[in-house]
């Protein structure tokens, strides 16, 4: 029988095979050109063992994965350094990290929100990750500040619905805007709280394997990127029914 009549599984297996297993040169030589007459005549065994790869990759991601968040899932939803918005005490937390910089992370606002005034009972954990340059770093340490004059939440949807960049001139418009004493903001931006926040930001999304904003965790479910509204219903609910078997 020849090798291309195999089952594209059986053919992909093969070929990953070493071919310093088999006995000989000659039998090295032939086993190759039975795998490239495979190839040319059944393309698709090229695309199997590729989804075989990406599965197996996949499955090794979820298990870690699962294991940072069992790791992690304190200073994901517990650290009393990061911000608590929506309902302290709801039973669901979603935890966003996020740039002001970032366009989806604007864009994805008014997702969030609208999860949010669906259901009541969402606890909402925001982390700032600025990782969009100097700006970036200046919006989200002024964000972490306005803390301190109880305006953190306003500050952060003036910032979320500005125009252009984040930089420290446009930081610092927006903070009078809403009303934030700049001579207060600027030295409780040097905080040692503010460190630490950003500090831990990256490091829980280094260990989670995050690479842009924005980026959610809702119970053992890793989202990175824009995401639509229904999504975050739909895995809230998830959560809670695995909370409630």
């Amino acid at each position: 029988m020849k090798l291309a009549k195999l089952a594209p599984f059986a053919i992909s297996a093969a070929a990953l095979i070493p071919l310093s297993a088999y006995a000989d040169d000659k039998s090295d030589e032939r086993i190759k050109e039975l795998v490239y007459e495979a190839i040319l005549e059944n393309p698709q065994i090229i695309m199997e063992a590729v989804r075989l790869l990406e599965e197996r990759q996949q499955q090794d991601q979820a298990a870690a994965a699962a294991t940072v968040l069992k790791a992690e899932r304190d200073r994901l939803e517990q650290d009393p350094n990061a911000i608590v918005l929506a309902n302290p005490d709801g039973d669901v937390t979603v935890v966003e990290f996020f740039d002001y910089n970032c366009p989806y992370c604007r864009r994805v606002m008014p997702q969030v929100d609208a999860l949010v005034e669906q259901d009541a009972n969402v606890r909402l954990v925001y982390r700032e990750w600025p990782i969009l340059g100097e700006g970036s770093v200046f919006a989200a340490r002024a964000a972490l500040a306005a803390r301190e004059q109880g305006k953190y939440e306003e500050f952060h949807v003036a910032m979320m619905r500005m125009q252009g960049r984040a930089e420290e001139a446009s930081v610092l418009r927006i903070a009078r805007d809403v009303g934030l004493d700049i001579d207060q903001l600027r030295r409780d931006m040097d905080a040692p709280e503010v460190d630490e926040h950003i500090q831990t930001s990256m490091e829980l999304t280094r260990a989670l394997g995050f690479n842009g904003t924005p980026s959610f965790v809702i119970g053992d479910a890793l989202i990175p990127g824009f995401v639509e509204a229904d999504v975050l219903i739909e895995q809230v609910a998830a959560v809670r029914e695995a909370k409630n078997q």
